[in-house]
Formats: structure tokens, C-alpha cells, sequence
């Protein structure tokens, strides 16, 4: 594991998660499980995120998409986030690069690096997550690459305005897109090893045998 000593309370990690709702989480998934299914398999891979991110020790926020009254099935997540005094906060308006370069910029205002993980990625444990505050004493921005194109984790110790934007998300092409957008706006990009997230019924096949317990 990493050495992180340095920058452990200068580093906050943030939680990005859909509100669970049914029929509006993990829509990919409802073939094979239903919408109710798809519910509690994105619940139960938020805890299993934030599991890991607690695991690093350091400062942690979590931020919704939106705020409304939480389902019976998020009982086990709103537990685990007022046990543990997780500050709960709401993303902005816009699209998904408008709403992680808000929040890195707020972030960024009181501590010297910031790290948002989203609630699909299960595969980024907390010594992936110490990797990458502790590469970002180095580069300007870090991504940790997905299998499918995308990425599972971005860091930064500095914004600057429009760095997201113009991104296909959802897309096999968001990686790419997303280092030649930052290159151009002058800034460095270090890259983690590759992870995987959650997304099909395969994906979800894999995470109930290699991560969940």
C-alpha cells in the first residue's frame, strides 16, 4: 500500500451516487433483475464503495444526484452513512462532467487534492484510492481507466473551467476524450491501473463472485 502519510488530511475522497430509486438505477441490469432487483444491486454495490473508501482513513463526502425520501431498500446505506458521520451532499445541475468539476473546485477550496469514485466501481479498493492521492503530488489530474472505456476514479489538485467538458459519457470513448480534453487545457494526467465496474448482468456476475461477501 501505498505511503500517504503526506497528504492523508489533505486529501478528500468523494462519493458519487444515484439516488436509488426503482426503474431508475442501474436500468441495464432490470432485464435480469428486475427493477426492484436493480435497486438493491446498486445499493448494495454503494455500501460495498463505500466500504472501501472509508477503509483509506481519509476525509469522505457523499454526494447524491438529487434528494428525495429513500426507499426501504437504502436503509443499510443511510445507516452506514450516519454511523460513520459521512457528511451526505448533493450534486450539481448539469451533465455528469459539469456536476465532478463543481465538486472538485468546492473541494478544492479546502484541501489540497480531491478524489470522487462513483458508486458502480466496487473493484477500486481503498489502496487504489491511496495510489491515487498519492500520485496526484505529481500530476494535476489523475484517472483510473475502466475496461469499457470510461473510468472509475478522478483526482485533481487543480481545475481549471471547461476541463470536462464536451465528453460522449457512457461512452468507450470517455477515457480517451477525457485525457485529450485535459492535455489540452495544460494540464498533467497520470493514469492508475486498470479497473471494471458495474454496468451489465455480466458485470454484476462478477462482482457477486469475486468482491461481494
Amino acid at each position: 500500500m501505498p505511503n500517504n502519510e503526506n497528504n492523508s488530511d489533505q486529501t478528500l475522497v468523494m462519493q458519487f451516487a444515484k439516488w436509488p430509486e426503482a426503474g431508475k438505477v442501474k436500468t441495464r441490469l432490470i432485464p435480469a433483475l428486475g427493477e426492484q432487483g436493480a435497486l438493491a444491486a446498486h445499493c448494495e454495490l454503494t455500501q460495498a464503495v463505500l466500504d472501501n473508501l472509508l477503509a483509506t482513513a481519509l476525509p469522505l463526502q457523499f454526494w447524491w444526484d438529487c434528494h428525495r425520501t429513500p426507499p426501504a431498500e437504502a436503509a443499510d446505506v443511510m445507516k452506514k452513512l450516519q454511523g460513520q458521520g459521512v457528511q451526505q451532499r448533493f450534486q450539481s445541475d448539469g451533465n455528469l462532467g459539469d456536476r465532478m468539476a463543481a465538486a472538485l473546485c468546492g473541494a478544492l477550496r479546502s484541501h489540497k487534492y480531491a478524489i470522487i469514485v462513483g458508486s458502480d466501481c466496487p473493484s477500486v479498493d481503498a489502496a487504489h484510492v491511496l495510489l491515487a492521492a498519492e500520485k496526484l503530488i505529481h500530476v494535476d489530474v489523475v484517472l483510473g481507466p475502466s475496461e469499457d472505456g470510461g473510468y472509475v476514479l478522478i483526482g485533481a489538485r487543480k481545475v481549471v473551467s471547461g476541463m470536462l467538458d464536451g465528453i460522449h459519457w457512457g461512452s468507450e470513448h470517455v477515457l480517451r476524450q477525457t485525457r485529450e480534453k485535459l492535455e489540452s487545457a495544460g494540464l498533467s494526467v497520470g493514469l492508475l491501473p486498470m479497473r471494471w465496474d458495474v454496468d451489465e448482468a455480466e458485470d454484476w456476475q462478477r462482482f457477486q463472485r469475486d468482491v461481494a461477501r
